[in-house]
């Protein structure tokens, strides 16, 4: 029995059991030791108030400058917070309207960039919820070495988000840039959870190479660790007889629904429906289903290799027989590489080969299926490989995006919004979905379609000021003025309501300046709303004319405001969103009563020799496995939700994938294609409960 028996025999016990967490630190309790008079505060009234039999913080923010807010500083000179895991804040929103507030952890020479987490929470009037901050503790030095194009690095890093977790000078919790008055109370403030192991670089040897020839971490050891090329290819018949052990979920049907529960009508294709005061899906034998999912399932990864000569040892890249994993001429988008053309690696393809043999790909992408199964797995997410979903024995989502000519006023961390009023924009996603006919489009095996992927919403005036400050022969700012012109007549009634000196209707479309957003607000809000109800609906005609039996899935909010997120509940079948959070049971869209999808999730540690968490730390994999667990069981409670799919199948490199830096620890399987048993067996549970518990039985 080796080591992934193992670990799966354990797995269960070990996420029940966990490792112990150290007691909370708490930092403020505001019963004692707290004079509201000496808080240093900016544009912020702070008070005592009883609060649960006990005081809490009071704060009346206004909105009168960009970034009102409170210091805290600790007794002594610092605060010591290296065991935990995060800051939490009990935070209550006071006020009238729902908004967000900040919390931001300093080290001494904090900017709000460099020396300091931060963290937010976004609370409707009257709620309650946790502010936390993830501590990001940063790494030991090592002299002499340089490294870079990573999120997460062993050594060497004083990049934007690692502090020093010992050294806390003090905390700022802050309104960003208000446009209304808003108020908040705290309650408490502790530090928690297990921080991250710290493992030193070695001092015995060098550092450099500090890769070896399977993608690994050279300078740590870990229960997994692949130790040789031998023990590489025992783990297929190892694993082969667990997938034989587990063949999935005895309840389901051959598509994932369940097999003996309500027989509804069956279409042939996916569907949403209410059952029971509970959204559904219901699979094309009429089956209901809940759609369990994992995204990226392929193994495309590849690692930048240029100046990085001597990071590798025994690269296998320079083996004859694997140099055909090796790429060029790709562009990074952010990162070290942004903008460079850069040469590639792929150390999970060469694991692929040294692990399978030459016929290794179909043999891979036959055991994708077997593996979901016995996972208890019954979708392949966003991103995946389309040779696999073509096998056609697990359902799948399809992915495609919008072209069309750019808003130019628009900005976005993945590009620029494309302006939804020009005609190239209707013809772009006519054109993309006419092409899916006969392969997704039709095709009963998928759910439906998500087009598009986290595009740069904004708050919900930005894609109105984005079409002013555009130049006039933007369509979408053309649409607008047309708009203004309706409503005011004459440019003198406009500008006495924005307080602005236009000298004609051609002046305001030649200026690219954007309007006060509070003075021209009303304005601004209706116009976003015309944009986004645009956008929905254009998309939503073309993926019905061209797969009018299957879903619209929506475009995976990942930062949303509600004019958007109400506009895609009138359009899309299932509105999505991706959220990095550590729980879900509560959440609120206002899209209204309509079914939501889970696009992208994760939780990563650092115990497995990878050098970042993701976007949603936990201390170990024992943890992880009960936070995937928790997170599921809390999304197939919640009325609304129809699924979750997990981001993603696969490790990213250790070295940072190639568009941008990402080296995240958030697969189901590492790079050397090995399962995470922990995941695995919590996701086993999961499905093999699924239905009872969505059914409340």
């Amino acid at each position: 029995m080796n080591v992934f028996h193992i670990l799966v025999l354990g797995a269960l016990a070990a996420g029940a059991a966990g490792a112990q967490d150290p007691a909370p630190k708490v930092l403020f309790s505001f019963d004692q030791g707290v004079d509201p008079a000496k808080v240093p505060a900016t544009g912020v009234k702070v008070a005592l108030v009883e609060a649960g039999g006990g005081k809490a913080l009071a704060l009346a923010v206004g909105h009168d400058r960009d970034w009102p807010g409170i210091n805290l500083a600790p007794a002594e000179k610092t605060w010591d917070l290296s065991p935990y895991a995060r800051l939490c804040l009990a935070v209550t929103n006071t006020g009238a309207d729902e908004a967000t507030l900040h919390c931001r952890v300093d080290n001494a020479g904090a900017d709000g960039i460099k020396n300091c987490n931060t963290g937010n929470l976004t609370l409707a009037a009257g709620a309650t919820g946790t502010l936390t901050v993830e501590l990001k503790a940063r790494p030991p030095e090592v002299p002499g070495v340089k490294l870079f194009g990573m999120r997460g690095y062993p050594i060497n890093s004083d990049i934007a988000g690692t502090i020093d977790t010992a050294k806390i000078t003090g905390l700022v919790i802050f309104v960003g840039k208000p446009t209304k008055d808003t108020a908040w109370r705290l309650d408490d403030i502790r530090a928690e959870g297990t921080a991250p192991p710290n493992v030193p670089p070695p001092t015995d040897k060098p550092f450099l190479p500090f890769v070896d020839t399977f993608g690994q971490y050279i300078h740590h050891d870990w229960p997994g660790k692949v130790k040789s090329l031998d023990d590489l290819r025992a783990r297929v018949a190892t694993e082969a007889k667990d997938l034989a052990d587990h063949p999935g979920p005895a309840q389901w049907d051959k598509w994932g629904g369940l097999a003996n529960g309500p027989k509804l009508d069956a279409t042939g294709f996916f569907r949403v429906t209410k059952h029971e005061g509970k959204w559904w899906l219901v699979d094309p034998d009429g089956r209901l289903f809940w759609s369990h999912g994992i995204d990226c399932v392929g193994s495309w990864h590849s690692t930048p290799t240029d100046e990085r000569e001597s990071w590798w040892q025994d690269f296998p890249g320079a083996q004859p027989d694997l140099a055909e994993f090796a790429g060029g001429n790709v562009r990074g988008l952010h990162g070290y590489y942004a903008g460079k053309q850069v040469k590639t690696y792929s150390f999970s393809h060469a694991n692929l080969k040294r692990k399978y043999g030459p016929e290794w790909r179909a043999t891979w992408n036959s055991l994708a299926h077997t593996r979901l199964r016995s996972w208890g797995v019954n979708t392949i997410g966003n991103w995946s490989q389309g040779d696999i979903q073509q096998i056609r024995r697990t359902p799948y989502v399809c992915t495609v995006g919008t072209s069309g000519k750019l808003l130019e006023g628009s900005t976005g961390y993945w590009g620029q919004f494309r302006d939804v009023f020009d005609p190239s924009f209707a013809a772009g996603i006519g054109a993309t979905m006419a092409n899916q006919k006969g392969k997704a489009a039709g095709d009963p095996w998928c759910l439906g379609f998500f087009v598009d992927n986290e595009i740069a919403w904004g708050d919900d005036v930005s894609l109105a000021t984005a079409a002013l400050a555009s130049p006039s022969t933007q369509v979408a700012k053309q649409v607008f003025i047309t708009d203004l012109k309706a409503k005011y007549g004459t440019i003198e009634k406009l500008n006495a309501a924005w307080d602005t000196k236009h000298a004609s209707w051609e002046a305001l479309a030649e200026t690219r300046e954007a309007p006060d957003k509070v003075k021209a607000r009303a304005d601004l809000t209706a116009f976003y709303t015309k944009f986004a109800e645009q956008y929905f609906r254009v998309i939503r005609d073309a993926v019905k004319a061209a797969a009018p039996n299957q879903l619209y899935l929506g475009c995976r909010f990942a930062w949303v405001n509600d004019l958007a997120a109400a506009q895609a509940g009138r359009f899309c079948d299932v509105v999505s969103y991706n959220l990095y959070k550590r729980d879900i049971a509560t959440f609120k869209t206002n899209a209204g009563d309509v079914p939501l999808i889970v696009g992208e999730f994760h939780f990563g540690a650092l115990d497995r020799g990878m050098f970042h968490t993701g976007l949603v730390p936990v201390s170990s994999q024992a943890e992880r496995a009960r936070m995937y667990r928790s997170y599921v069981e809390g999304a197939v409670k919640h009325p609304q939700f129809v699924g979750t799919h997990w981001f993603e199948f696969q490790d990213e490199p250790l070295t940072g994938r190639w568009l941008d830096e990402e080296n995240y620890q958030i697969g189901f399987i590492d790079q050397t294609d090995t399962p995470y048993p922990e995941t695995v067996a919590a996701a086993r549970a999961v499905g093999d409960e699924l239905y009872a518990l969505r059914l409340g039985k």
